[in-house]
């Protein structure tokens, strides 16, 4: 029997806040508050998704859009982070850094530092209530002005001491350029936060090399097309950056028509480290472990190469020593257990 990648630890570096809601949470909020939910998010769930073009994302942007819309009191906030804890946990998943931008629900709750203030106070609670670490990640819209993200730069080093990690740029790459942020990166950088921009998702290679070039990227989410360049995959292997993979994600937003076409065994191969994430399980139908059971599955990864996938993902993430180490040696140990020769 193959050894339960359930029991495997590893970091989760790559969720979204509204993203990680369960599909039956959205369902019961959404009842309650009269709100018709369109068919994608209802019976015919999960949507079928393309981003491809203007039109998809802009479909896409909209179903996302509508689940946040159920987020309307703090007891929604808490019960969506105690609920992902869970979730979390019962995957293996001992670390998590999830990422949210607070302009988008900060009409509802008062403003992006009170906004900010209440994720932070669910997350300790929901780790604490689950019994796993829980970091964010603040992220800045990449179809808003730089201004916008220079303020929650600002805003995101001012909470470092309450749990914030990383600072990010998420939306559409096809929108704004990396290098418009760079001021914003460098406000966060600065003071000691992680760079985690999303790039190489709906672009190509040249999206990857801005986010590390122009930003300093420590992390980029996705990053999968940096495989289209053999010179920048060395790059990311030599500087040791991480590329947060989601092939679900990557699948259902038309990055790869099939599993198969994600070219995570090209970036594996190529020594590039790898968080293997899941995005928007929301919108995508899958949380974190079918990712690992696809690396095994689809991918051909033995035992000891999913054990160095949870390793990487460990090394990337911004957990404190303690957690990594123990963490890593869970990893171990996982691999040391009776189970098939890796």
């Amino acid at each position: 029997m193959p050894r339960p990648l359930s029991d495997l630890p590893k970091a989760h570096l790559h969720l979204h806040f509204t993203g990680s809601m369960r599909h039956s949470t959205l369902v019961e909020l959404a009842r309650q508050q009269g709100l018709h939910l369109p068919d994608a998010l209802e019976q015919d769930w999960p949507p079928r998704l393309r981003a491809t073009d203007e039109r998809g994302w802009f479909r896409f942007q909209r179903l996302y859009d509508i689940a946040r819309s159920v987020l309307r009191r703090p007891e929604d906030i808490y019960r969506l982070t105690r609920e992902t804890a869970e979730d979390e946990a019962a995957e293996g998943s001992r670390w998590l850094e999830i990422q949210v931008d607070p302009s988008g629900y900060a009409q509802r709750f008062g403003g992006l530092t009170a906004t900010l203030e209440l994720v932070l106070d669910a997350v300790n609670r929901a780790a604490e209530h689950a019994g796993i670490g829980i970091a964010v990640v603040v992220a800045a819209n990449r179809t808003r002005h730089p201004l916008d993200a220079r303020t929650l730069a600002r805003l995101a080093v001012q909470y470092m001491d309450r749990g914030v990690v990383g600072f990010g740029l998420s939306n559409d790459e096809r929108r704004g350029r990396a290098r418009d942020f760079d001021r914003a990166f460098r406000i966060a950088r600065g003071a000691g936060l992680l760079a985690v921009p999303h790039g190489g998702e709906l672009l190509g290679a040249h999206s990857v090399a801005e986010c590390v070039e122009d930003l300093g990227a420590d992390r980029v989410g996705h990053g999968v097309r940096a495989a289209e360049s053999p010179r920048l995959m060395e790059l990311l292997a030599e500087r040791r950056i991480t590329c947060e993979v989601c092939p679900m994600s990557n699948v259902g937003l038309g990055v790869a028509e099939r599993p198969e076409d994600v070219p995570l065994r090209r970036l594996f191969e190529a020594g590039v480290p790898i968080a293997l994430g899941a995005d928007d399980p929301l919108l995508f139908g899958s949380r974190l472990l079918a990712q690992y059971e696809l690396a095994r599955r689809v991918y051909g990864f033995g035992d000891a190469e999913v054990a160095e996938l949870a390793r990487q993902s460990v090394r990337g993430s911004a957990a404190p020593e303690t957690v990594r180490k123990d963490m890593l040696k869970g990893i171990d140990d996982w691999l040391a257990a009776d189970g098939p020769a890796a």
